[in-house]
């Protein structure tokens, strides 16, 4: 293999993860929006299923991200954060497996705490795009900051109801998707810049 053929391999292969780092944080952004939905449809029944729901959907999540951290090895620091993500929720989510219903009283909590580390990893990502000179890092440092403010409202709002915790997943999952879409229009031009940087 030449010179030139290792090369566009590895950058095909930088490619291909961030786009399946981008298109799992988009399912994870429907995930998020269809579970508000149905609590801002149906609380009172729903509560119970969904602290199983959320219970696998952060494993799986944890487990998705951990293993995306161990293809690259650490070598690119925009994977970074993926191991620290990765573990925390898959944390959460066997929690939320064990404790099932009883979860109810802090499923605020999980969700907010969950929302505040999804946006700081992309408030970790925007500052890593800023410095590979990709100028949508300002739009998605944006709507990190936005996560992060829906974030610690519903971590440490005791008042909000579940209705409430819907609509604002619902925000977040949109805000996520918006932010992940804009991501997928510069991977080209994010492999480029990690390839040149090794």
């Amino acid at each position: 293999m030449s010179k030139v053929e290792v090369i566009k391999h590895k950058s095909n292969d930088i490619n291909s993860i961030l786009k399946k780092t981008a298109w799992t944080g988009i399912i994870e952004s429907l995930a998020l929006i269809i579970i508000g939905v149905l609590l801002i449809a149906c609380a009172d029944v729903i509560i119970k299923v969904i602290a199983y729901i959320i219970g696998v959907f952060f494993v799986v999540k944890g487990g998705c991200q951990i293993v995306n951290y161990f293809m690259v090895k650490g070598q690119n620091d925009f994977f970074n954060s993926e191991l620290l993500v990765g573990i925390v929720s898959a944390l959460i989510g066997i929690v939320a497996l064990v404790m099932g219903p009883e979860l109810i009283g802090v499923f605020r909590i999980i969700i907010g705490i969950w929302i505040i580390y999804e946006s700081l990893a992309r408030i970790n990502l925007a500052i890593k795009l800023n410095a590979a000179g990709i100028v949508a890092w300002k739009y998605i440092v944006a709507f990190a900051i936005l996560m992060l403010v829906l974030g610690v409202f519903i971590t440490f709002n005791d008042g909000a109801v579940f209705q409430l915790i819907g609509w604002l997943m619902v925000i977040t999952g949109v805000i996520s998707i918006i932010s992940d879409v804009m991501f997928t229009q510069y991977i080209a031009q994010v492999a480029e810049k990690l390839n040149k940087i090794k």
